[in-house]
């Protein structure tokens, strides 16, 4: 797909429908286990299970979108959406909301993966030369900011809506539904040429493999900081649900920051600065909420994490979808983020009742500094080559255009990726 000349709205209300699930999860599983005879354990196997559908989506549609169309396979995902997370949503039995979160999460997989595909494709060399380009980093950092906006704004709505299970389901799948009339503009077909091509080798492998090898792991201690912030608030810093919750929307609202300066930035600094210092200091937000005792240390450390978080997302994605202007590797790079992040809410309990939260926040920000050696040495590496990313063949294709909370409401949960 080559950039149109116009902002690619309909690839940021992709990301933020693709998205909006993992970010709501602390709220959606909470009241999965307040709102449904489960455990907090159980409520946290249901979101885990969600993000694991949504990454097998992504590793199955890496190299299909051009094969598919991403029109058909834009509004596939939606649909899958709003059927799974809208009767997950209307429904008290356990089994049927298991298999509406299974069913919308492979519907959010499969928009995510459209949207990370028509990104990548706008560094293409084509895509560069027409005027008022937008570049892969630019628009992941609207898409950011669009979801963030959104959750934060649900995060402060939700509670004063009442109880029950299927509010923050209900709201993923009425976005998906808001989100369908854009597909419109959306290529309905590749061009055959571009399919000749669509089965060749990724290109960069060693890079590609190691980002994917070292994503999971950077995902991993973000979201099990994430999946257990709701009880450090709650339980170690003393503090009441209204506040822990504030503290959330709060934390959301400094993302906004976040992405806003990420997207002035640019690429000014390039990609390695970003990834690799970024990461060091969100593994000392980490440690920070973790050992929080009262509210300003909790909001410190929630806050600034949140602000860091999104920036450094932005140039891991920016860094995927330089790598392949096919947007593969951007695919396979956000599954495997997500596969990190199913497993978070786990790690986090697992770790936080075997060393406290403390011990826990200091085991994830060892882990991240390690981990922040090899994204940020792909990152230089992807710097000082970028001709091999011009020398993959690419072939345009038209882009359409017309004229025109409870007390355990955060107990478990994974956020954004």
């Amino acid at each position: 797909m080559s950039a149109p000349r116009t902002l690619p709205w309909p690839l940021v209300a992709l990301f933020t429908a693709g998205y909006l699930a993992p970010y709501l999860l602390p709220t959606t599983v909470g009241r999965l286990d307040s709102g449904l005879p489960l455990t907090a354990t159980e409520a946290g196997a249901i979101g885990s299970a969600l993000l694991l559908s949504s990454a097998a989506a992504g590793f199955l549609l890496a190299s299909r979108v051009d094969r598919f169309g991403p029109r058909l396979l834009a509004r596939t995902g939606l649909a899958l959406a709003v059927a799974g997370y809208g009767g997950a949503a209307l429904t008290g039995a356990v089994p049927a909301v298991v298999a509406g979160a299974v069913v919308g999460g492979f519907g959010s997989g499969t928009v995510t993966a459209v949207a990370a595909s028509g990104i990548a494709a706008l560094g293409t060399p084509a895509a560069r030369t027409e005027p008022r380009a937008w570049d892969p980093h630019r628009v992941t950092t609207l898409g950011l900011l669009g979801v963030s906006a959104l959750a934060g704004a649900l995060y402060l709505t939700i509670p004063r809506l009442g109880p029950g299970h299927g509010l923050p389901l209900a709201a993923v799948a009425l976005t998906a539904l808001a989100v369908w009339p854009l597909t419109g503009r959306l290529p309905a077909r590749t061009a055959p040429a571009r399919a000749a091509v669509g089965h060749g080798r990724l290109p960069r492998p060693r890079a590609g493999l190691l980002l994917a090898a070292a994503v999971p792991f950077w995902s991993l201690a973000q979201n099990s900081l994430w999946g257990v912030s709701g009880r450090i608030g709650l339980d170690q810093a003393r503090l009441s649900e209204i506040t822990v919750g504030a503290v959330f929307a709060a934390a959301l609202g400094a993302g906004l920051v976040g992405v806003v300066g990420a997207g002035a930035l640019g690429q000014r600094l390039g990609q390695a600065v970003p990834i690799g210092a970024g990461t060091a200091l969100i593994a000392g937000c980490i440690a920070l909420s973790a050992s929080a005792r009262d509210l300003p240390a909790f909001a410190a450390g929630e806050i600034s994490w949140n602000l860091l978080y999104p920036v450094v997302l932005s140039y891991v994605i920016g860094l995927a979808a330089s790598l392949d202007p096919r947007g593969r590797w951007a695919v396979l790079v956000g599954s495997a983020s997500a596969l990190g992040t199913a497993a978070g809410p786990l790690t986090g309990s697992v770790l936080a009742a075997g060393a406290g939260f403390a011990g826990m926040g200091r085991l994830l920000g060892a882990g991240l500094l390690l981990i922040s050696v090899p994204m940020t040495a792909v990152a230089l590496r992807a710097g000082r080559r970028p001709s091999r990313v011009v020398d993959i063949p690419v072939v345009e294709v038209a882009w359409e255009t017309p004229a025109v909370p409870a007390r355990r409401a955060y107990d478990t949960a994974s956020p954004n990726v």
